[in-house]
This record gives C-alpha cells, structure tokens and sequence, in this order.
C-alpha cells in the first residue's frame, strides 16, 4: 500500500473519530490538523501510532498529548495571527508547530535537552522561523520576553504558578491541566487586567505532569 495514501487516510480517520467527537469545530484548526504532519514529530519507534488516540512516549519518561486533547486545547484557546505565545513543555515540538501556524511567534520551552534537541531538529525541518526552542526551566515562564497573549502548559501541573500568571498580558489567555490522577481538569484562564483573573474549567482529563513543578505538599497538621 502507497505509505502517503496510508497517512492521509489515517490522518482523515483522526481529526473525524477522535477529534471532531470531541467538540472541536474550529475550520482553521480542523484544517491545520489535516495539512500539518504529525507522523514527523513522532519517535521513529512509534510511527504507526501517530494518529492513535494514545499518548506516545517520546523517552525521558516524557509523552505526546493525545491528538483530541492537543485539538481541543487549540480550539478553546482560537489562538490569533497577532497572539506573542509562549509554550511550557515543548516534547516532541508538534504542539509548538500547530501554535506557530496559528500565531505571529512562540518561545518553547524544554527542560530536558534531549528533547529539546529533538524538537529543534523537528521544527527545522518544519521551516518555523517564528518557532524558537530553548532549553529552561518552564515553571519560571520567560520573563524577559513577556508578557505573552498566550500560555500553554503541554502536560499537566498540579497547581498553575503565580509566576505564569503574572507574564499574561492583559486580555491574555492561559491554558493548563491541573489535579491529580484520577482527576484534572482544563483551566483556561483569562487576564482581564488590574491583577485580576478569570477561570474556566470546561473538561476533564488526565495528562503526564510537566517536569520542573512543585507538588504542594500533602502533610496536614
């Protein structure tokens, strides 16, 4: 069987069983899922499954987010031409590319160098100018750079650090997946301005945690 027609029927099986079920009815978003190839960010050992609803290991005990919830995350957040993006978490750079067809520029950070090795040669062969990937610790944002029109935390966290919330620019929008397995839930959280912040928390899921967060501690008096 012809391997390009094997992916684009994949890729077609994709966006309409797993991402459109999923409330995601964006045209621009449905249409970049279609036309950016995901099978290029995905390890080599892992190809077959890179329209499989599963979170592909990318090594380093790190994952690819499921293709619904990096759809629906690009959905809720109608990311525009003028958004200044930063990405916490940058994994195999699939996330990083969709944002930067989406938006003017996106700073990308990777704690792991392997990884972010990875994602650099990825969004290269990608041809995203505007992409930039750096090595850093993602839970202190990149404060030199902000404030940012938009956030992304690509895994979950278990609580959002002031730190993130304060490189929002007003009328800016955060995403993250906070909690704890069993449980998290999708925060998207808007920066009216004056300090103030407004939340949504329109579904659940489960993610693999971001590397570099504190977990609060659990002991009690």
């Amino acid at each position: 069987m012809n391997l390009a027609i094997n992916s684009d029927q994949a890729r077609f099986n994709m966006i309409e069983q797993q991402i459109r079920p999923w409330d995601v009815h964006s045209p621009q978003v449905l249409e970049l899922l279609g036309r950016i190839r995901r099978e290029d960010f995905v390890p080599e050992a892992y190809q077959s499954l890179a329209f499989a609803d599963f979170e592909i290991p990318l090594g380093e005990g790190q994952f690819m987010l499921a293709p619904k919830i990096e759809a629906r995350i690009l959905n809720d957040l109608q990311v525009k031409p003028t958004d200044r993006v930063l990405e916490i978490g940058t994994g195999s750079g699939f996330m990083a590319a969709l944002l930067g067809h989406l938006s003017a520029s996106v700073l990308t950070l990777e704690v792991n160098p392997v990884l972010c090795e990875f994602a650099r040669r990825n969004l290269a062969k990608a041809r995203l100018p505007h992409v930039e990937v750096r090595l850093a610790d993602g839970s202190h944002g990149a404060l030199h750079e902000a404030p940012f029109d938009v956030i992304v935390l690509s895994g979950s966290v278990p609580e959002v650090p002031s730190a993130l919330l304060n490189q929002l620019a007003p009328g800016g929008r955060l995403f993250a997946i906070v909690g704890n397995e069993p449980m998290m839930r999708a925060q998207f959280i808007t920066h009216p301005g004056h300090q103030s912040y407004d939340c949504l928390q329109p579904w659940d899921t489960v993610a693999p945690r971001l590397l570099g967060f504190s977990e609060p501690s659990s002991f009690r008096f």
